[in-house]
């Protein structure tokens, strides 16, 4: 059935993967980014309305959202997929890079996830989408804000799905291994290959992997998946 579906950092990377692979999985799908360019070309591409919304801010999210609800309908799937690095070693780490991990890639969980859940409560059905990662499950050098959020996703998971089992709603996530994008991109060539190296598939995931998991997370068959965690990794070793 098709549902009304919203992926935050949806116009690039692995939320641009997700994006068009909902829509051509049936669903109408709407977009946030915070640049604006990128989402014109997105939505130019691929025809998916892109809202320019900073989902770490909790009033700027609930002004976002709703003006989304009003030009498209009530929300039913949710990717909170948006997220940033700010990496150093703690004893070098600042209070600002702290924070901004934290409010864009765990309190943005809130912050979007809040705007949609009574209506998903009234409606009856609801599907969240978390995004986290290997690294909130294993850890890693110079990543603790990161690594910190990441894990704060699972257990979010956890609670909303309890919360609204009976309601219809599922809350799962999804903790990818190192993905081409260009978020991997950045990390210097020699710690990459040492990365690299450790995967027992020999090579980073691809995009669309995530994608299809989203997808399959977000059908109407999936109701009895709820609070779980899925880990597409290659096979990297997770706790």
């Amino acid at each position: 059935m098709a549902r009304l579906a919203l992926v935050t950092g949806g116009a690039r990377g692995l939320g641009a993967a997700m994006s068009v692979a909902l829509k051509d999985a049936g669903h109408r799908v709407v977009a946030i980014d915070v640049n604006e360019q990128t989402g014109k070309e997105f939505t130019e591409k691929t025809g998916i309305p892109v809202y320019l919304v900073d989902v770490s801010d909790f009033a700027a999210t609930k002004e976002g959202i709703a003006k989304i609800v009003a030009d498209h309908g009530p929300i039913e799937i949710v990717v909170n997929n948006a997220g940033i690095t700010r990496d150093a070693p703690l004893h070098k780490m600042s209070a600002e890079q702290w924070e901004a991990v934290i409010k864009v890639n765990l309190n943005s969980m809130f912050n979007v996830t809040r705007q949609v859940i009574e209506s998903m409560r009234e409606k009856g059905f609801g599907r969240i989408i978390c995004i986290s990662s290997v690294n909130g499950q294993v850890g890693q050098f110079g990543q603790a804000n990161y690594s910190a959020a990441k894990a704060g996703v699972l257990g979010f998971i956890r609670a909303v799905a309890q919360e609204g089992a009976a309601k219809g709603i599922t809350a799962n996530a999804i903790c990818p291994g190192y993905i081409n994008t260009e978020m991997v991109a950045k990390i210097a060539p020699d710690i990459l290959s040492k990365i690299v190296a450790k995967i027992p598939t020999g090579r980073l995931g691809e995009p669309k992997e995530i994608a299809r998991t989203v997808v399959f997370l977000a059908a109407d068959e999936a109701q009895f998946i709820n609070g779980a965690t899925f880990s597409v990794n290659g096979g990297q070793f997770t706790i």
